[in-house]
């Protein structure tokens, strides 16, 4: 069985992505590729999040930003769907559930 450790060592002062919270992102992500409504991503992995942020071209502002930090975890979550404009769409401690609230959005898409 794979360790589901990062998919890097990560610097110990810097919030990463393990490889089981990456292939959720990852799997979102190539739906909404598939469907031709995104085209780019970036990562950043800063000292009090990890952020994954998408883009329809890459020369855009992100439309979704999803983010880890720990340091909520214990209050509201620390994961996170943060749209274009600022709002947070969904916050939660399951990555899974805070992810589908992107769904909707594939589903707009699509129709």
């Amino acid at each position: 069985m794979m360790d589901a450790g990062p998919p890097f060592p990560p610097a110990p002062d810097r919030v990463v992505f393990d490889r089981a919270e990456l292939s959720l992102i990852l799997s979102v992500y190539g739906r909404f590729v598939a469907a031709g409504e995104w085209r780019d991503y970036a990562m950043s992995f800063l000292r009090d999040a990890a952020v994954f942020s998408v883009f329809r071209r890459a020369t855009e502002h992100p439309l979704y930003r999803i983010e880890k930090r720990p340091r909520l975890r214990n209050a509201q979550g620390a994961y996170s769907v943060i749209a274009m404009d600022g709002r947070i769409l969904k916050r939660g401690h399951d990555l899974a559930q805070v992810l589908r609230v992107l769904d909707k959005a594939l589903i707009r898409a699509v129709d």
